[in-house]
């Protein structure tokens, strides 16, 4: 299985723009540009790759997790899942991604917190953005409702 996003550019990094297209087309011509992606911290002005990387990050381990509860006899009623992704500069210049931070409040009938711990960690272990993201930080926070 393949999965496929293309990337426009034109310009040079700062003055530049870009589209983004995602193959489901859930992504069509999303305008991005490097103020969206490295100035405006309310994260207002446009997407950014690191963006989409939270949003995929945290839809991979919710998917992940509720697998793992309906597994347990324990499927869930709601996950509300967060992925934040810092980006820093790095020490060569530009910038590098250096964690992904998951937050979770889950509403999961029947669980004990124990079990739901347990649980969330693995799925953060195992779903595949959490693999691909091995060369950072990844860490979780993850609660009851």
């Amino acid at each position: 299985m393949d999965r496929q996003a293309t990337a426009i550019w034109q310009g040079a990094l700062k003055d530049g723009k870009g589209t983004l297209d995602t193959q489901s087309g859930a992504l069509k011509g999303l305008p991005y540009n490097f103020k969206a992606r490295f100035e405006d911290e309310s994260g207002t002005s446009g997407t950014n790759p690191e963006e989409l990387l939270a949003a995929a990050h945290a839809g991979c381990f919710a998917m992940q997790l509720s697998h793992f509860l309906a597994e347990n006899g324990t499927p869930a009623a709601n996950l509300d899942a967060k992925a934040v992704v810092t980006v820093s500069p790095a020490a060569g210049g530009g910038f590098e991604i250096t964690k992904s931070a998951l937050t979770l409040v889950g509403d999961v009938p029947g669980i004990d917190a124990e079990t739901f711990a347990k649980l969330a960690d693995q799925a953060k272990a195992t779903c595949p953005l959490s693999k691909a993201l091995g060369a950072i930080d990844v860490t979780l926070d993850a609660k009851l409702a």
